[in-house]
């Protein structure tokens, strides 16, 4: 599928995340539909080298990005975007034990966000960061490759912005999303993939955008600036160990580096499924697995905004053991979370078996299972 140079638009965040040798070869070439007749139609490939300049140690005041501090909600919100953020966390009590944890076990519940899930966050963050650059104007589409909780999100924004939001079905739809189906056996740089006709409906659809949470800062920024400061005020900047699966990567890169900043002693472990292609060492990932059943996480690339130089330490996990420890979470826990929080706490249940009694490991459980019904 032909490639772009970056236009400005895609610098959404500021961040020059497009790295020219990693464009498609041949430059820029026909229609993804195939049709000669058609002017060129261009995409720009998820999975760039990152050129982001964050270093650990390196000032905020250096960063040249927007960063948003926290604020206390009033006692009436204004519309419900304002829901989105300082979720709850609780305290497992019953799973940990079970496993034999002698560490205090905690999860950070996304699903408490106003769409239902952790992708609630970057998706306004994508939007105002957008808009705040002058590229969202009123009355323009936003675009974007997802089928899951990041078309929720951006749905639940447009709708309450006034933006249209045709997104790549039952809660999308009820939220004014229009539905375009896609192949999940395409590959991601297939033109029939959700990647491929998301960037054939930008070239095709006037004043659209794809604001793109592989590639965009706007993602991993969201989190370092607000999921990990109240994940840290929670916790009174004491836990020992992040268990945080990983999908764009945008989760776990930013509440990582902000971690990694405050709370350097913390162990950040991700989490990647059999037939993902996410973790390291390579070797974790040789499998005759080629799908599998758990959404919103892993991927047969590896996106722009994922940092996995943050990462200590990477676990794979599968279906059987994610199915598993969701349904564990909810008849057990009282926690209605999908099956990438089942992936998360499979992992930490083995990862934390290194801390002692005192310790503390967070969880992220990104989303509701109400999203799957």
């Amino acid at each position: 599928m032909p490639s772009e140079t970056p236009q400005a638009e895609e610098g959404l965040a500021g961040c020059p995340h497009l790295s020219e040798a990693h464009l498609g070869k041949g430059g820029q070439k026909k229609s993804l539909l195939g049709d000669k007749e058609a002017k060129e139609h261009l995409w720009i490939r998820p999975d760039a080298p990152s050129r982001c300049t964050w270093q650990l140690g390196r000032s905020v005041a250096d960063s040249p990005h927007h960063h948003e501090a926290q604020t206390k909600s009033p006692k009436i919100l204004p519309d419900i975007l304002k829901k989105i953020g300082d979720t709850p966390m609780v305290r497992i009590n019953k799973i940990g034990k079970k496993f034999g944890l002698k560490c205090e076990l905690l999860a950070k519940c996304e699903f408490f966000n106003a769409g239902g899930s952790v992708k609630d966050r970057i998706s306004l963050r994508m939007v105002e960061d957008a808009e705040r650059a002058g590229t969202l104007k009123p009355g323009d589409t936003i675009i974007e490759p997802t089928s899951g909780n990041t078309g929720i999100g951006l749905a639940l924004a447009a709708a309450v912005k006034g933006y249209r939001c045709p997104v790549q079905v039952d809660v999308l739809r009820a939220l004014g999303a229009e539905i375009v189906r896609t192949p999940t056996n395409a590959r991601f740089d297939s033109p029939e993939s959700h990647v491929g006709v998301a960037w054939r409906l930008k070239n095709e659809i006037p004043n659209s955008h794809i604001l793109d949470q592989y590639r965009n800062a706007s993602n991993p920024l969201a989190h370092y600036d607000t999921t990990a400061e109240e994940i840290l005020q929670q916790c009174d900047g004491k836990l020992d160990m992040l268990v945080a699966s990983a999908g764009t990567g945008g989760t776990i890169t930013g509440i990582a580096r902000k971690l990694k900043e405050k709370c350097p002693g913390c162990r950040i472990i991700g989490v990647d499924p059999e037939g993902s292609i996410l973790a390291e060492p390579e070797e974790l990932n040789q499998t005759e697995l080629t799908a599998y059943e758990v959404e919103g996480i892993g991927y047969d690339f590896i996106p722009t905004v994922l940092d996995r130089t943050v990462v200590d330490k990477w676990f794979k996990s599968n279906d059987e053991e994610a199915f598993a420890f969701a349904r564990m979470l909810i008849s057990q826990e009282g926690l209605l979370c999908g099956g990438s929080a089942g992936s998360a706490v499979s992992v930490a249940v083995k990862a934390a078996q290194e801390l002692q009694e005192g310790q503390r490991c967070v969880v992220i459980l990104p989303d509701s299972v109400r999203n799957y019904m």
